[in-house]
This record gives C-alpha cells, sequence and structure tokens, in this order.
C-alpha cells in the first residue's frame, strides 16, 4: 500500500493522532476514493501506512463508527464503508412533518407508536394519512399499539393559563381539557375502526402525566424519535361566549426534528434514550386516564 505524504508524520517524530487518521480516511469516503461497500484495509496495513500502532487505528474506526461511516467493525474482519441513508427533508413544522413519518413507520407488519404532549391533536391529525393508506390497502399493518401521555386533568398547567391568573372560574383549564379529551376520543375511534373494516390487531392506551409537557415526542417503531418543542406565546381566543386571554402554544411557530437509529450512533442514542425515558414515565409516575 502506497504512503501519500498525508501519512508522513510531522515536526519531527510525531506521530498521527486518532482524530487525523479518521479524517484521512472520512476524506477518501467524501471522495469516493471508497464507496459504500468497500472494506478498509485490516488494522495491520493501516498501521503500517500510518506509522501507528493498532490502537490509535481501532480508535479512529471507531470515530468513524460512530458517525455512521462504518459497519461490520470487530475484530474478525475489516469494516466496511456503510450505505450512507439518505438525508431527511430538512425540519418541518408538526402539522406537515409528522404526517408522512407516520405513514412509512405504520409500513411495518407491527406498528408502535408512543407519544408524550400536550394534547393529541397534531398525532390525532397526522393519523389520517397512515389511515387513509390502509382504507386504499396500500398498506395493510397486522398490528398498531399507540400509547399516548397527555397532561393529568388535576394538575396546574405551566401552559396553556390566564394572563392575568387562574382563579376559581378557569376557563382557559377548561378548554384544555375538552379539547384534551375531544381529541383524544377522535382518535382512538379512527383507529379503532380499522379493527372491523380491516381485521387489524388495535390498542390506543391513554395515561397521565403528573406535570406539563416542555415538548412534543412521538417515538415510531422504537426506530425513530421526533421531537418539537412548545414555543409559548400570548394570545385570544372565543370560548363559551367570552375571550380568553392565555399564554398558549403555537403551533405553527415550531419544528419537528427527526433522529433515527439507522443514522449513526449519536442518532441511535438519542432513540434509544428516549424511548427508556417515556417507558421509565410510563411503568412510574404516570397513572391511568379516563377521557371524559
Amino acid at each position: 500500500m502506497v504512503v501519500t505524504q498525508e501519512n508522513v508524520a510531522v515536526n519531527g517524530n510525531r506521530r498521527l493522532s486518532p482524530q487525523e487518521i479518521a479524517d484521512a480516511l472520512r476524506d477518501r469516503i467524501r471522495s469516493g476514493d471508497l464507496k459504500a461497500g468497500d472494506r478498509l484495509p485490516t488494522q495491520a496495513e493501516l498501521a503500517d501506512e500510518f506509522g501507528v500502532e493498532r490502537g490509535t487505528v481501532r480508535q479512529a474506526l471507531r470515530a468513524l463508527q460512530e458517525d455512521g461511516l462504518l459497519s461490520n467493525v470487530s475484530k474478525g474482519s475489516p469494516p466496511r464503508i456503510a450505505e450512507v441513508p439518505q438525508p431527511r427533508d430538512e425540519p418541518q413544522p408538526p402539522m406537515v412533518g409528522l404526517a408522512p413519518r407516520l405513514a412509512e413507520a405504520f409500513a411495518a407488519p407491527h406498528v408502535r407508536v408512543d407519544a408524550a404532549c400536550l394534547t393529541a391533536e397534531t398525532l390525532m391529525l397526522a393519523l389520517g394519512e397512515p389511515v387513509r393508506l390502509i382504507h386504499e390497502g396500500r398498506i395493510r399493518p397486522e398490528s398498531i399499539d399507540v400509547r399516548i401521555l397527555l397532561p393529568s386533568r388535576d394538575i396546574n398547567l405551566a401552559f396553556p393559563v390566564p394572563v392575568e391568573g387562574r382563579g376559581e372560574d378557569d376557563s382557559v383549564h377548561e378548554r384544555w381539557l375538552a379539547q384534551r379529551n375531544a381529541q383524544g376520543h377522535v382518535l382512538r375511534h379512527n383507529l379503532h375502526s380499522l379493527r372491523s373494516s380491516h381485521g387489524i390487531d388495535v390498542r390506543v392506551t391513554f395515561r397521565a402525566l403528573p406535570f406539563t409537557p416542555p415538548v412534543k415526542l412521538y417515538l415510531l417503531n422504537e426506530s425513530e424519535a421526533l421531537i418539537s418543542y412548545y414555543m409559548i406565546t400570548k394570545r385570544e381566543e372565543e370560548w363559551d361566549s367570552e375571550t380568553l386571554e392565555m399564554y398558549d402554544t403555537l403551533g405553527s411557530a415550531s419544528l419537528l426534528f427527526s433522529f433515527e437509529k439507522r443514522a449513526g450512533q449519536r442518532d441511535a442514542a438519542f432513540v434509544e434514550e428516549s424511548q427508556k425515558w417515556f417507558n421509565a414515565l410510563w411503568e412510574t409516575i404516570t397513572t391511568d386516564l379516563t377521557l371524559s
């Protein structure tokens, strides 16, 4: 193997660092000299080429693996250049970005959707797309399991809240509760209807959070996490013959960010930790939620 100029140590006997070796290999991948599916040289060959110990090469390969650029990294055989997943679209508002992600998730035989949110509005609307595809016969999952965490009716929400503060008659809270319950009923009905129309095993379960979630979190088939921050704004709304002035969320002002396990170790860790966080809440401090 030819030792190129990039591999020659500088400043006397200084050896290349793992990061410098990783950068050199990364440049070869980006330039197309190393293509998806190609095997790298052995660790011994790389150590000889770069004039370093094998331990340094292993650290460099580990860094490339964490970036999702290598697959099959083991002591038994040289790793291959990984297939780079196609980049996702730029972050979009949740009302726009969630539906196509759900449609793709519902193409799996066994669908699992976990959500933590203030209300089920975004999820309810976005589920219309995969439900439509099922009715059209374009996808046909065998089972659908949806778990949703919503704030308890008994807590003092951080938002929405009246601008002037809470009183004995909290119309803002009543408005939120009515929306939470109505949207949850519609979501559950639309999914349960797939049992009779298509024979799909469907389960929809709600549990009550003892706090106000600061973000919307959606977990799809334990392989993708989508997160969007709740943006708080001051606004007015007509409700039950009165004008409510409140601090509330503005869905159109936020963006939905996607993290996928297949996109590399960093994304995979985010998905796994998000799933652990959701499961811990579901199994510990949350309570049964009955929609009134």
